[in-house]
């Protein structure tokens, strides 16, 4: 079909990034290999074009053709979109055919409303599970769509907490998650004026729109600048129907690499989060599991798991970034990309991998890019300093290095200081892709929360940045702009050093 903008993953073609995207044709691939890979289908990069040709928006024949592929996905899964009986839900996520992880937007349980999480919490008998997904699209799609931001539901969840005096999102009965999604509409209603959308299909359109527009979002521009990716390309769209980590102790979510992407070493690398979706573990809300710790959770996950990824780094001749779901004990894998990884791990990985047989000589030289030659080049600190040096704290080496700096607590602060020339380090509770700008300015990234997958730590191994994540010894107070560290307390003038290896 000459004008086909929609492909269910079965159909796409897996060799064809520029079309479909990295994640779309990867998904695909997945797909048409056996591994098990919720179903869904992709919104090609030409309907992006269109789509900014048509004055940023969605046109009719190609939602028309999405909502033909959402039946099919409605006929395989024995579910209705909307339903308010066994609702279908989906997700809609970005990707272009270069990786741009967070950079830009996604949206999670997607088809939820008032009658269908009423659906949802009977359907699937856990209406805790069934509030829990519905407060998290509330925020997802008001921050995505509507451009509320996060944050600031961020502080209703605190403020409720207080209120019931519990510390942790896992503390929340159904009751308190229906009582926030309620907050949540209330606040909506509020800042928007008009009641949280109620319709399904309109809830999808306006989805794909904004994942659409955030290819030109400022924080993808930035990113598409600093790694030479052309404005022309576009993004897809990927409509997935969804899986929940978020099911109780027999499900979770992680993101694994086949080799570790910090240091090259040829060991299964990873984190993971029981009772959680996807969302938890990249933004660092919670600290997470290593993934050698799922073998005792789940053995049958953790070893299908392992042996995809082992599979997926042969077939793709590149070290594997994945996303993957658990639901009730059965795996599903969400994504896989070939890894960010740091100048010292890129030459390790490219030899071994060499010798291994799983790329030639010529594949090896090509996976190097030039500026990791130049981050192999980057400061560490010297061994001899490094025995004198009293450690304040220790969290996790995400990305290796040295950087010494005065603390900047904002992306805004850590620019703005460094164009009048001081070297600081970020630091922060955690960071997200709106702080690529701070962490792009900073010598260093320095978080409270987070593991060794998070945003913080990716961005840093993507940038060669020195980075130390979920140190949770750190007291941030970003309005008196301190740090405290046991009991000294460090503030804008101070100076500290972070070492990302160790």
């Amino acid at each position: 079909m000459a004008n086909q903008f929609v492909y269910h993953f079965e159909k796409a073609d897996a060799s064809d990034k520029v079309k479909f995207g990295g994640k779309g044709a990867n998904l695909a691939g997945m797909t048409q290999l056996g591994i098990p890979v919720p179903p869904g289908f992709t919104i090609s990069t030409e309907a992006c074009h269109q789509y900014y040709k048509d004055g940023a928006s969605l046109s009719k024949a190609i939602f028309d053709e999405t909502l033909t592929a959402v039946k099919v996905l409605e006929k395989k899964l024995g579910k209705e979109f909307g339903s308010s009986k066994n609702p279908l839900l989906v997700s809609v996520r970005s990707g272009a055919p270069a990786s741009m992880p967070g950079m830009m937007d996604t949206i999670l349980n997607l088809g939820l409303t008032d009658a269908s999480v009423i659906g949802l919490a009977e359907s699937s008998e856990n209406p805790r599970f069934a509030y829990d997904s519905y407060r998290r699209f509330i925020q997802m799609y008001s921050d995505v769509v509507e451009g509320l931001s996060k944050h600031t539901f961020e502080k209703i969840i605190a403020a409720f907490k207080k209120e019931l005096g519990i510390v942790s999102d896992l503390e929340f009965t159904a009751e308190n998650f229906k009582t926030l999604a309620v907050k949540f509409k209330d606040f909506f209603k509020k800042e928007k004026g008009f009641d949280f959308p109620q319709d399904p299909v309109s809830q999808l359109k306006k989805s794909i729109e904004a994942v659409f527009a955030s290819w030109n979002n400022e924080r993808a521009i930035i990113y598409r600048r600093m790694n030479n990716i052309p404005s022309s390309w576009g993004t897809a769209v990927n409509v997935q129907s969804m899986v929940f980590g978020n099911f109780g102790n027999t499900s979770g979510t992680g993101v694994c690499f086949s080799r570790d992407p910090a240091t090259g070493e040829n060991v299964f690398y990873g984190e993971y989060l029981l009772n959680a979706q996807g969302e938890d573990v990249v933004a660092g809300v919670r600290t997470p599991e290593p993934i050698s710790n799922l073998a005792r959770d789940n053995k049958d996950a953790f070893d299908q798991l392992y042996t995809y990824a082992k599979n997926l780094e042969k077939h793709f001749k590149n070290v594997q970034d994945m996303e993957f779901t658990i639901e009730k004990g059965k795996l599903f894998m969400l994504q896989t990309r070939n890894g960010k990884r740091t100048g010292h791990a890129a030459v390790r990985i490219a030899v071994e991998m060499e010798k291994e047989g799983i790329i030639s000589k010529n594949e090896a030289l090509m996976q190097i890019e030039a500026k990791q030659l130049d981050e192999l080049l980057h400061p560490v600190f010297d061994k001899g300093e490094l025995k004198k040096a009293k450690k304040l704290a220790q969290g996790l080496g995400a990305s290796p290095g040295a950087a010494v700096g005065k603390p900047a607590f904002s992306a805004e602060e850590a620019k703005e200081r460094r164009e009048k020339g001081e070297k600081v380090i970020l630091v922060r509770l955690e960071t997200s892709p709106d702080d690529l700008a701070g962490m792009s300015a900073a010598q260093g990234i320095l978080t409270v929360l987070g593991g060794r997958t998070s945003h913080a730590a990716v961005g840093a191994r993507g940038m060669g940045k020195c980075g130390v994540c979920g140190c949770g010894a750190l007291i941030i107070d970003s309005t008196a702009k301190t740090v405290k560290i046991g009991d000294r307390t460090f503030g804008t003038q101070d100076i500290i050093s972070i070492d990302g290896s160790t």
